[in-house]
């Protein structure tokens, strides 16, 4: 049986083996090494189907106190593998340009460490989805952000690019110190470093949780920079345009789902303080409304999509503030489909004439192909029904109505009908603006191989989520969402009972769906309180339901404990 650590060691090997060939096979065809990682990720991949999940819990001790092997972890760790070998390809039709951009005698050298480096940024993806420590979660993430670090300003002959290099290295630099400085605080205020064990010393009354509030919010700020949310986002504009176009579509689908991978694992223990919903549905408003009105004016499509991914980590921001852990993985799963289709196109288009809209002009009329392939990347983005954009943010809106946040769902539909505009701008110039040239622009088989399956898996999820759906059943909604949620229920509970008394309660939750009850009435916590307060010497037992027919069972015994059962019907 494989065990989750070793799809890690695999592709930590994978790499090693690629620079030892780029390293001493001087006259191999560098692009062979592009080929042998494609393939060892997909046998990696392959294994990742063959890992029985194994949830973690408070009392786990030496490495897998640090590392959980659930089902959310497994499922990113496809997530990771399938953007990197998409990555990969696209590196191969850029190789060209790097010719002309890389300050370096020899050229195929380079091109053999570009096409490494994307293996070792896997590898700390890999281990973000698994980390459930802050210490495993910072060395995770730096080995991210060190690899993106080179691959950013991998073009160095480029002024633009070494920009975008000094750029994202000094604010990733300070983003670092303030998750350093944050993870002090809480383990400062709790004495723990790992989330279980931080959410139960949370639970507690003795604990400082003003100082535990404050390291979370320095937390929140370190991950604000890593899935771009306003007023964190400063950086992504530069650095998407600058960057090499595989590279900022890595930054753009890989950094960004780890980032929200870490923030609901990170956020799960900190749910008792109604100060941070708060919080997220501010940033989330925020994020919506500066990344789509940004990118109404743009002209260049790598600043577009800079902005887009800023407005699209505002969506994925009300998944996170409606503690919908299901409705936010659907989307990104979306996100990467979407994205990296665009960007494939754009690879190989810029070669061509630029990454202007305006070098869009005509492309109807001279690839097909990479037009339909722009169109349907370009009208999921959109919301487009039919598509898996569209199942994307409905999913996304259902949630924050079940929690009646209505102000999210306001601006996020207006904010929809700004992504309109931007969208078709560059369908309009496909398939409506007179082209300057009509040279035809050739694709190569495997990329048109990986664009067609793109296509297909946009349309088909559109129809037919419900592949996406069983991954994440029993497992992803569950670890993500549904124990957020549970943790949600607690969080108010513990808030309320622990100005009395130290009452501890403990919320566990199953479910059989996709998306779980995301709305726990008032009621239901009302009666709680009200059976808490009893104290004669019986058991109190009881259930309500709330609007979304969630059955909450409360059990409170002379014990002052507390035990709530969610089950979503």
């Amino acid at each position: 049986m494989i065990t989750a650590p070793e799809l890690e060691i695999g592709v930590l090997i994978l790499g090693m083996v690629i620079l030892m060939f780029e390293a001493f096979a001087a006259k191999m065809d560098k692009h062979l090494l592009a080929f042998a990682g494609i393939l060892g990720l997909a046998a990696v991949l392959v294994a990742s189907f063959f890992v029985v999940p194994s949830p973690s819990s408070d009392q786990a001790t030496g490495f897998w106190s640090f590392y959980t092997a659930d089902s959310l972890s497994i499922f990113f760790k496809g997530f990771a593998l399938i953007t990197t070998i998409l990555v990969l390809i696209m590196m191969i039709d850029y190789a060209p340009v790097l010719a002309s951009s890389v300050a370096t005698r020899n050229v195929r050298s380079a091109l053999g460490e570009f096409f490494a480096l994307p293996i070792f940024t896997c590898a700390g993806l890999m281990y973000m989805a698994s980390a459930i420590d802050f210490i495993f979660i910072f060395v995770s993430l730096e080995l991210v952000t060190i690899s993106f670090y080179v691959l950013v300003s991998f073009t160095r002959s480029n002024p633009e690019t070494l920009e975008a290099g000094v750029k994202y290295l000094v604010l990733s630099a300070l983003s670092t110190a303030f998750l350093v400085y944050g993870i002090t605080w809480i383990f400062g205020a709790t004495g723990q470093t790992n989330l279980e064990r931080i959410t139960v010393v949370l639970a507690s009354s003795d604990t400082d949780r003003g100082a535990a509030l404050f390291g979370m919010v320095l937390v929140l700020v370190a991950l604000g920079f890593k899935i771009a949310a306003v007023p964190f986002q400063i950086w992504v504009p530069d650095v998407y345009q600058g960057a090499p176009t595989p590279v900022t579509a890595y930054l753009s689908v890989g950094s960004k789902a780890a980032g929200f991978i870490v923030l609901l694992r990170v956020l799960r223990p900190f749910l008792m303080f109604p100060e941070m919903q708060r919080l997220l549905v501010l940033i989330a408003i925020l994020t919506l409304i500066y990344g789509n009105l940004a990118a109404l004016p743009q002209g260049n499509l790598k600043r577009l999509l800079a902005y887009s991914s800023i407005a699209h980590a505002g969506y994925l921001l009300i998944g996170v503030a409606c503690f919908d852990g299901g409705a936010v993985i659907f989307y990104l799963v979306a996100y990467l489909l979407m994205t990296l289709l665009s960007f494939a196109v754009l690879v190989i288009v810029s070669q061509q004439t630029g990454d202007r809209i305006s070098d869009f002009d005509g492309l109807g009329k001279r690839s097909p192909f990479l037009a339909f392939a722009m169109l349907i990347g370009m009208v999921s983005l959109a919301g487009i029904p039919f598509t898996a954009g569209f199942l994307g943010k409905f999913f996304i809106f259902y949630a924050a109505i079940a929690q009646r946040q209505l102000a999210l769902v306001v601006v996020g539909v207006i904010t929809v009908a700004c992504g309109f505009y931007y969208y078709l701008k560059v369908i309009r110039a496909m398939y409506w603006q007179s082209a300057a040239t009509v040279d035809k622009i050739p694709v190569s088989a495997l990329s048109r191989f990986a664009m067609s399956a793109l296509i297909l898996a946009i349309i088909g999820l559109g129809i037919y989520p419900q592949p996406i759906l069983r991954a994440l059943n029993p497992p992803a909604p569950v670890t993500a969402a549904g124990r957020s949620l549970g943790h949600q229920a607690a969080a108010r509970c513990l808030s309320d009972f622990t100005r009395q008394d130290p009452i501890r309660c403990e919320v566990f939750l199953s479910s059989d769906s996709f998306n779980p009850c995301v709305s726990v009435d008032s009621g239901v916590l009302t009666h709680a309180r009200r059976l808490a307060s009893r104290q004669d010497g019986t058991a109190a037992t009881a259930w309500t339901k709330s609007s979304k027919k969630c059955e909450t069972f409360t059990n409170f015994s002379v014990e002052r404990s507390a035990q709530t059962m969610i089950i979503c019907r």
